[in-house]
């Protein structure tokens, strides 16, 4: 199955992409075949019951993982041919990266941390695009303050600012709200939704939850590492009963 990109430029593009952990009778298929494009300025989020291949499609998608074969190109660079050390620089510049775990360092203030992928790459920081960006996440009035003084979903907006700070092609988002209670989950999903309503990002998100997933433009469904369908404009309702048809609950 081939879902066709939704908007006027691809983000990214995967091709007939399998991945196969193992060899032999012992090899485990978590992708099998998946074709799936993109657009820049779309928000998808990606379900599907647990052992799906969720994690192993954003893994492929984000570069964090080669693909066993088939084709995955960010922007206009296919990552499947780069050495490590470029596909090291591609996550770094060209991807973004939203994780449960907020992932910020202690010692660094919140400015800091935003900033800290410009700092690895030896780049000074665009001061127009940080103002923007701190203020998209309202944490302006927050940049001197250290993780530890900071709420959970503060944090994770710190987070969120770090995954725009390079201008990502792509963010890529596993379960963002997964630690947050629900009010502040809502925020943050608000947030994201709003993010790319703004600034024409490309969010990618993984969730296991109907609420969060009705804030993206589409969901996309897997089952048993292939494409099982899609929803565009989602509501929890009808979401809640596809995951149900793919046996989740």
């Amino acid at each position: 199955m081939t879902i066709p990109v939704t908007a006027t430029a691809s983000a990214v593009r995967l091709t007939a992409v399998s991945k196969v952990y193992g060899s032999g009778p012992n090899a485990v298929v978590a992708l099998d075949g998946v074709s799936l494009e993109l657009g820049k300025g779309s928000f998808t989020a990606v379900m599907g019951p647990s052992g799906s291949g969720k994690s192993t499609f954003l893994h492929c998608a984000a570069g964090l993982d080669r693909p066993s074969s088939g084709t995955v190109v960010l922007g206009d660079v296919e990552l499947s041919g780069l050495r490590e050390a470029a596909l090291t620089k591609i996550r770094r510049d060209r991807v973004g990266f939203v994780f449960q775990a907020y992932n910020l360092l202690p010692s660094l203030t919140v400015e800091e941390n935003i900033t800290l992928p410009l700092r690895l790459a030896q780049r000074r920081a665009d001061q127009a695009w940080l103002r923007q960006v701190v203020a998209a996440v309202g944490l302006t009035d927050r940049l001197g303050y250290r993780p530890s003084q900071l709420s959970g979903g503060q944090q994770q907006r710190v987070a969120i600012a770090r995954a725009l700070i390079t201008r990502p092609e792509a963010v890529f988002a596993d379960e963002p709200t997964g630690a947050l209670d629900t009010r502040t989950g809502r925020q943050v999903l608000q947030l994201l939704r709003d993010v790319v309503d703004s600034t024409g990002q490309a969010v990618v998100m993984v969730t296991h939850d109907p609420t969060a997933a009705s804030f993206a433009d589409r969901v996309v469904f897997l089952a048993d590492g292939r494409l099982a369908g899609a929803l565009d404009a989602p509501t929890p309702e009808a979401i809640a009963e596809r995951m149900t048809h793919l046996g989740e609950w």
